[in-house]
């Protein structure tokens, strides 16, 4: 039994894997470009930007790697709460220092995983506009490059039978950019520091969106 800190291991995102491809590929119609700009291998952090709730298992199916996504408790409820972290994902509360998902997820990073997060801490626009510190914290502390990953078309047209999802057969494009890393290789982690790597973060990110919108016409 592990403990409530311990970091998931790789068995059961990779079961969320299997899942998540069967179903994105069986609903939808997903177009990915530039997997093959994740490292096959060690830490990462892909950074995805998050417009529409079927963002995050939009990329668990399409990642060329199993991932550990960092979810809000609020999605814990009921036997969901068992299957996701059956799958192997992680809870945090937004709304203090979640102690428990911050050893968790450096754990997931220690153990050479990869590390799913929404840079801006809940769904909206989608564009990047507002990041928080977390990012930058884990790929620092993590020493895990950054991989910006372009979720486009998921909110373009709803569903008939169920809005709440995109139109089933509908093309959603998940685009892969280069990974960076977010530190200035010092390894320094004070405020100014995270500071420094959370702006650097942003323009990669938004550099990255742009390019994926021209390359996809989204």
């Amino acid at each position: 039994m592990t403990g409530a800190t311990t970091a998931p291991g790789p068995r059961g995102a990779a079961v969320g894997r299997r899942i998540g491809i069967g179903l994105m590929y069986g609903l939808f119609r997903p177009r990915v470009l530039g997997a093959w700009r994740v490292p096959t291998a060690g830490p990462v952090i892909l950074a995805v930007n998050h417009a529409h709730n079927i963002d995050g298992p939009m990329l668990m199916g399409t990642a060329p790697r199993p991932v550990h996504f960092l979810i809000k408790k609020e999605a814990f409820v009921g036997p969901l709460d068992p299957f996701l972290r059956g799958i192997g994902q992680l809870k945090v509360d937004r709304t203090t220092v979640d102690r428990t998902a911050v050893t968790q997820a450096l754990g997931v990073l220690e153990n050479g995983g990869a590390l799913g997060i929404f840079p801006e801490g809940t769904r909206g626009e989608g564009d990047f506009a507002s990041l928080r510190a977390g990012l930058a914290y884990f790929a620092v502390r993590g020493r895990a490059p950054v991989v910006p990953v372009a979720v486009l078309g998921s909110t373009e047209r709803a569903g008939r039978l169920i809005p709440a999802l995109p139109a089933l057969r509908s093309r959603v494009d998940v685009v892969f950019g280069d990974a960076f890393d977010a530190g200035d290789g010092s390894g320094r982690r004070t405020r100014k520091a995270l500071d420094e790597a959370t702006l650097r973060i942003q323009g990669r990110l938004t550099a990255h969106l742009e390019q994926a919108r021209r390359l996809t016409g989204r």
